[in-house]
């Protein structure tokens, strides 16, 4: 299998930012990938040493379709958020000053209307990652796979509705679940896969449109009698990972 995309997810449930490369740390997430996100007013997170809670808590595309309207980009060097609505004047927000976040704050929260549950807060992972399960992993998904749920649903998937870090080309279909438990080398790293990817609501919307046009997970329960699609793995030991580069199987010892 051959890595034909590569994306980062800096704020948790906005813009997927494309990458050519990325050099994956071990036991890390992808860098600068969900370090951001904002929380509900009535998240009972601490934003001074946030831990993991459920995707609920925050503007997320499971409940909150509306955000895929906004088209965003992070850059890690000047920590400035742009984001771009689909009408009116975009933001440049910077997520290194107090007067940055409360701008980004103000900015989704109007946009959000009656679907933010009061002002937003936003907050900043120092070291925490905000995605969908507590364990530090890159996410990789098998475009046959995807291919193999399109035929099963009828129409076609943007695979930015399933939100992975890794998008693989080659192999079978669901070649990637039988990596279970193996050590894998994606580019120069080592990782471990070591869970599926249970689909959720968030695959229901078009990251197009914003519209829930479609429903993934009862269409894998349909087809295929489960509701996963893609594997999450742990960095073994770190390197660099680019497009192009094999996802090559380790034998067992």
């Amino acid at each position: 299998m051959r890595i034909e995309h590569i994306y980062r997810y800096p704020v948790k449930g906005f813009s997927a930012e494309a990458l050519e490369e990325v050099t994956l740390q071990p036991g890390e997430c992808l860098p600068h990938d969900r370090v951001f996100a904002l929380a509900q007013t009535d998240a009972p997170i601490d934003p001074d040493a946030p831990v993991w809670m459920r995707k609920t808590n925050f503007a997320c595309l499971a409940a909150n379709a509306r955000i895929a309207k906004l088209h965003t980009a992070y850059d890690p060097a000047t920590r400035i958020w742009l984001i771009r609505p689909p009408e009116g004047e975009p933001l440049a927000a910077n997520l290194g000053t107090p007067e940055g976040r409360a701008a980004a704050e103000r900015f989704v929260t109007d946009f959000m209307g009656d679907e933010a549950r009061g002002p937003l807060r936003l907050i900043e992972g120092k070291g925490h990652n905000f995605t969908d399960i507590p364990q530090k992993s890159v996410s990789i998904i098998s475009l046959a796979s995807l291919a193999a749920l399109e035929r099963a649903h009828g129409m076609r998937l943007d695979p930015l509705r399933f939100r992975a870090n890794f998008y693989v080309a080659g192999g079978a279909e669901w070649a990637d679940f039988d990596l279970m438990g193996q050590e894998i080398m994606l580019g120069r790293a080592k990782l471990r896969v070591w869970k599926r990817i249970v689909r959720c609501a968030a695959t229901e919307v078009n990251p197009d449109t914003a519209e829930r046009d479609a429903n993934p997970p009862r269409e894998l329960r349909k087809a295929f009698g489960h509701i996963d699609l893609g594997v999450q793995a742990e960095v073994i030991e770190g390197g660099a990972v680019a497009v192009g580069d094999a996802l090559e199987p380790l034998t067992p010892a």
